[in-house]
């Protein structure tokens, strides 16, 4: 058991797939030869060989559809979008063939295919480097979108994606590739898909977030409990589908709830957890329904970025006003 960074985790997960399973195969832009722009794909090449590990022009919806393709035709394939903002070319093979081809073929043809990409801000990129736009893929049936937050559950959540038979949006907080390290044994269990994580205990209040926003939101919660608030924190970890029952039990016992995340605040999934509270655990809540996100506008470049995402002191205010209400 090593302690790796939440990209080595990645790494490993990877590694572990196309040393065990024949039928996966890696390929994007840059992954092989230089080992991706964060290293994440570093090594697997020279291990693998360049028929499993492969370097793509940069055509992102070739990408896309060549994962189509190959999943279509028994195959496991984990496609790389250098950043999430690189995304929307290859939006129509997505969002047209990868998630309907099940429904498409009543249920003939499956799809175990792994969409990578890096995505959110925090690390000085300029436009189209920072997008959190996980609601987008949210709002598509068929697809699951699915955000680590730390190594162990990166390692976890990215084996049972690769299994999965159905396509999965696997988004990577790059903010916080490197700045913790997780003991994480190379042992091949994953985690399960669809289900929250319950990170603090806590009676106060529910602090519900996911990716790299769980690192404030944790902290938080340590300087909440200094002033004699016990938050219970849920990493939320597949956005979609929602795992609604843990966090609807949460609530239940806390009687209060703030949401956090990184995206702008409308439509966003922020608002659909919010909204699912409302409509089955009103009666359960003690003060209206909090939420703390970025702001409905392009992210910023670098010199507003700590303006844009939220922060420990906003996290904090919310929560003490929501337990004004008693």
């Amino acid at each position: 058991m090593a302690a790796i960074t939440l990209i080595e985790a990645v790494n490993a997960a990877m590694a572990y797939e196309l040393e065990h399973d024949q039928d996966v195969v890696l390929f994007g832009e840059d992954v092989g030869k230089n080992g991706g722009v964060f290293r994440a794909t570093d090594g697997l090449q020279k291990k693998y060989g360049k028929e499993r590990v492969i370097d793509t022009p940069l055509a992102e919806s070739m990408i896309a559809g060549l994962a189509v393709g190959m999943a279509a035709q028994g195959m496991k394939p984990i496609a790389e979008m250098q950043f999430m903002g690189f995304i929307f070319p290859a939006v129509d093979q997505i969002f047209c063939h990868a998630a309907r081809l099940r429904h498409r073929t009543r249920g003939r043809i499956t799809q175990p295919m792994v969409i990578r990409a890096p995505y959110g801000g925090g690390i000085h990129a300029p436009e189209h480097h920072s997008e959190s736009t996980e609601a987008l893929f949210s709002h598509i049936p068929g697809l699951k979108v699915v955000i680590p937050s730390n190594p162990s559950r990166a390692y976890g959540l990215m084996l049972a994606a690769i299994r999965d038979p159905d396509p999965v949006i696997f988004l990577e907080p790059k903010r916080v590739y490197r700045i913790v390290k997780h003991e994480v044994e190379d042992n091949g269990e994953e985690y399960p898909l669809e289900a929250c994580f319950v990170d603090r205990e806590g009676s106060d209040i529910t602090l519900i977030s996911w990716g790299a926003m769980m690192h404030e939101t944790l902290q938080a919660a340590e300087k909440l409990a200094a002033e004699g608030i016990e938050a219970e924190v849920i990493d939320v970890a597949t956005v979609s589908p929602i795992d609604m029952d843990t966090i609807l039990e949460s609530v239940e016992k806390t009687g209060r709830a703030c949401i956090i995340q990184e995206a702008p605040k409308s439509g966003s999934v922020g608002s659909e957890i919010a909204a699912e509270i409302a409509e089955k655990g009103v009666l359960n809540l003690l003060a209206p329904i909090g939420r703390v996100s970025g702001y409905d506008t392009v992210m910023p470049y670098y010199r507003l970025e700590k303006q844009y995402m939220p922060t420990v002191d906003r996290i904090l205010d919310e929560v003490r006003t929501i337990m004004e209400y008693k």
